[in-house]
């Protein structure tokens, strides 16, 4: 198979969809990679070493889209990719399209066969390729979190950890998946007061023992979520519906209650957002100030730290690419329920059932 990696141009998104050493994996299966000149450049991989590992450098993105079968990129197409697309090319990437609308209509129009990374999901509800860009943004969302706070970004002025004789930030953390643990363990590694609220029992006794208990956890409902809103510093917002759009447990009303100068750091905004008073941002505006209250609500968090971030992400993605080069889309699918569970669109269908429905359009599965 020829498989397509262009260079990223969302806003600030350095991020790459294959490193040099998954080139050299795909190309000793016997497949041709094409790389976009410099695609990987902002996650420190430079073209040399794309060439070295049998990939073909490519100087313009159309060639890499019109020569591929499947594109690997990191997140979704923008307008000036949308011509670019065509019937039964393989779209592989972040797509988040419970919340975009208009990239469902272009994608059903282009007629392209879309896998998402997000919905890629076990037998056993684990999601193996949103996981590793989830943590990255749990981690992250302290760091956002606390920049958020300073005085010169209009936050409060608090200092998460504290100091002796001076009591740390309260961080609330909404919903305790892969975002919502790794920001929790960053919270008490800092020593923040830590409350993380979900509705699964079963993960929040998996993370208060993982905590030994240095960590508040709370069955989430509305009440609980207002009560805890209205006392946080800080609020992080890691709610995940596979597939759907996030729901919106932080009413505007909540927000207006909370302390003037406090923190919203929505991990959720790929899908919608957790927060009523949640709009997308990018890295260079990341923050806005609503009802008193900081937002940081940036949609490509991990885009910050590129190179972690790709090699995090090629780990878990090269083995599903393999499999779908190896074998062909179709017959991937039919063999592997998981690349089943990524499919989002085909040939100008939805192929998923929470996309459709977020988006109140038919679907079928794939026979």
């Amino acid at each position: 198979m020829i498989i397509g990696v262009p260079k990223e141009i969302k806003t600030a998104e350095r991020r790459v969809a294959l490193t040099p050493a998954g080139a050299r994996s795909l190309t000793a299966a016997s497949h041709t990679v094409f790389v976009e000149t410099t695609a990987g450049e902002g996650s420190g991989f430079e073209d040399d070493l794309y060439l070295a590992a049998g990939a073909e450098i490519r100087p313009e993105a159309d060639q890499v889209w019109n020569e591929a079968e499947m594109i690997l990129k990191v997140k979704e197409p923008i307008a000036p990719e949308f011509d670019r697309m065509r019937p039964g090319l393989i779209l592989f990437t972040y797509l988040h399209l419970a919340a975009a609308a208009d990239l469902t209509a272009r994608l059903l129009a282009a007629r392209v066969v879309g896998l998402a990374y997000e919905t890629f999901q076990r037998s056993d509800g684990s999601l193996p390729l949103l996981a590793p860009m989830s943590a990255v943004a749990g981690r992250l969302s302290l760091q956002a979190g606390a920049y958020a706070l300073e005085t010169n970004n209009g936050g409060r002025g608090v200092l998460l950890s504290g100091v002796p004789g001076v009591r740390p930030a309260k961080v609330v953390i909404l919903g305790a998946g892969v975002a919502g643990l790794n920001a929790c363990l960053v919270a008490v590694g800092i020593g923040a007061r830590v409350c993380v609220l979900d509705i699964n029992q079963d993960r929040l006794e998996a993370l208060s023992h993982l905590t030994s208990g240095r960590a508040v956890t709370l069955m989430s409902n509305e009440v609980n979520v207002e009560e805890e809103v209205s006392r946080a510093d800080l609020v992080i917002g890691s709610v995940l519906i596979p597939g759907a759009r996030a729901p919106k447990l932080v009413s505007r009303e909540m927000v207006g209650g909370m302390k003037p100068g406090a923190a919203i750091v929505d991990i959720s905004i790929d899908q919608g957002g957790c927060c009523e008073t949640s709009c997308a941002t990018n890295h260079f505006e990341p923050t806005y100030v609503e009802q008193g209250v900081v937002h940081y609500c940036v949609t490509n968090m991990p885009g910050v730290v590129p190179r972690t971030s790709t090699l995090a992400l090629t780990n878990a993605t090269l083995p599903y690419v393999m499999e779908v080069a190896d074998k062909g889309c179709h017959r991937a699918i039919e063999d592997n329920p998981e690349i089943a569970s990524g499919l989002n669109v085909l040939e100008g269908e939805v192929a998923h059932e929470a996309v459709a429905r977020s988006l109140g359009l038919p679907w079928r599965t794939p026979n």
